[in-house]
């Protein structure tokens, strides 16, 4: 008994991942492409304060600083911020104010595009659950229709092809989050 291979002519199928990455590449290019100069010129400067030179270039000026400034007049240095060092704190203090300020651009357009992400994941998540659920349906037809297999009823296949509605979990899941929130409000104020 010899075993043959079959072979089916198919059409090129489309690669899904590879769909999901240029879409995410695509959401991410064109996120890109519509920051305007400032918000580009913020981020940059905010990247560069995430990286070890920089704080090694603030340890160099506030060294250099004190330094000049504590060195005697012997050398010809004149001191212009003796200790101590109002100027360098005041200027260490705009600088601070200007970094958290960047960092906080920065940050609100990142959240921008997470929750854009994040959008789109309950979207494909909505999806592949009404997908599911078709699919479950229709192996349940299928399963009926089938002459060898004992038709019976199965509950969880019932509950399982219908879709979620996402507004009666989101429902669900409130109403959860707010008895698990007084329930450990009123757990707090036992221990007390």
């Amino acid at each position: 008994m010899s075993k043959s291979k079959v072979v089916l002519p198919a059409a090129p199928l489309p690669d899904p991942l590879g769909q999901n990455i240029e879409a995410i590449i695509s959401l991410q290019a064109k996120a890109e492409k519509d920051l305007s100069k400032t918000q580009r010129f913020v981020e940059t400067v905010t990247a560069f304060f995430g990286r070890p030179l920089f704080l090694y270039s603030i340890l160099l000026g506030v060294t250099l600083w004190i330094v000049l400034n504590v060195l005697p007049a012997d050398f010809g240095i004149p001191k212009f911020d003796p200790a101590p060092f109002e100027w360098l704190d005041h200027v260490l203090g705009l600088a601070s104010l200007l970094m958290t300020s960047g960092v906080l651009i920065s940050q609100n357009r990142q959240e921008k595009l997470a929750e854009q992400r994040s959008q789109l994941t309950l979207q494909l998540n909505l999806l592949s659950e009404q997908k599911i659920a078709k699919l479950i349906a229709l192996v349940e037809e299928l399963r009926q229709d089938l002459p060898m297999v004992k038709n019976r009823f199965d509950p969880e296949a019932e509950v399982m092809m219908q879709s979620a509605d996402p507004h009666v979990v989101m429902e669900a899941l409130e109403k959860t989050l707010a008895e698990d929130l007084a329930q450990l409000q009123q757990q707090d104020l036992s221990d007390y």
